[in-house]
């Protein structure tokens, strides 16, 4: 299937899409902000943790002088659900170039008993101020085109991804990190894929922090299955995104004592490296 077959007929803007939406907060006052977590992002019934960390990174952006996330580290304290949530965040340090800030998302039980869901430390900046000069080595992952890679419309999903959540991405997985999906995994702790918004809404500072965790988890490929809990994770946005679809590549070296890391690399249509996230996350083993 061709891109342009499996692209949105009329594409939404930035500022006007679904994820706009499900990521606006309602002011309560000075440092608090009201949301109402859609059930949209959800998979295996928990609210995804890069769809949390865009909600907290969109009230840090109204809270601090600086509108861009340069980097932004969130402890996932409890799993989220769909419902009301309350994000309250508070300016640290305001710089020239840099601002710091922290911020708590948290919910109430039946009870009425509030229980925090993530607290995040983060610093913004203005990414149109960076200098041009790049120097790397690194280099985009090695993927097949995008019309060659396989997407939930190539036939029915499995059900480790047939989540609400698949059905707002436009995800092609590159066909050999999919073992899993037949039963066969590599055993390397490898995802790759192309990434967009179902929607067809291009990529911004915003959704890079939904982009990093969107994947089907590595462990999947070594073998294991079920949920993957994030314990914590660390984005950082190195460039304002290209239009156009994204490439992302996460790897695991190591999985030990029933925890493993997920290193995340996002890349733009221009061959930028635009986002890297690093990622602890707990396995269940046996």
């Amino acid at each position: 299937m061709s891109d342009a077959a499996s692209a949105p007929a009329v594409r939404a803007a930035i500022g006007d899409s679904e994820f706009d939406r499900d990521t606006a907060l309602v002011p309560r006052g000075p440092g608090v902000h009201d949301i109402d977590l859609s059930a949209g992002w959800t998979i295996m019934n928990a609210v995804n943790g890069g769809y949390l960390l865009a909600v907290i990174g969109r009230a840090l952006g109204q809270t601090l002088p600086h509108a861009d996330p340069f980097t932004i580290s969130a402890h996932y304290l409890t799993a989220s659900r769909p419902g009301p949530a309350v994000v309250r965040t508070e300016t640290v340090r305001t710089g020239r170039t840099l601002s710091t800030g922290q911020a708590s998302l948290v919910q109430y039980d039946d009870d009425g008993t509030e229980v925090e869901r993530i607290r995040v430390l983060a610093s913004y900046g203005d990414l149109d101020a960076l200098p041009d000069d790049v120097r790397t080595t690194a280099e985009p992952p090695a993927m097949p085109p995008l019309e060659q890679c396989v997407g939930a419309e190539d036939g029915p999903a499995p059900g480790s991804v047939s989540s609400p959540i698949a059905d707002r991405l436009r995800l092609r997985l590159d066909p050999s990190t999919l073992g899993w999906a037949v039963g066969a995994p590599s055993g390397r702790g490898e995802m790759r894929a192309w990434f967009a918004l179902a929607d067809g809404r291009d990529a911004d500072p915003l959704s890079l922090l939904l982009a990093v965790d969107a994947l089907p988890p590595t462990a999947f490929e070594i073998g294991l299955s079920g949920w993957v809990p994030t314990v914590e994770m660390t984005v950082h946005v190195r460039r304002r995104p290209a239009p156009g679809p994204l490439r992302v590549s996460i790897t695991t070296r190591n999985l030990a004592g029933g925890f493993l890391e997920e290193d995340a690399e996002v890349w733009d249509s221009d061959d930028r490296l635009v986002a890297q996230s690093r990622q602890l996350a707990r396995v269940r083993l046996g």
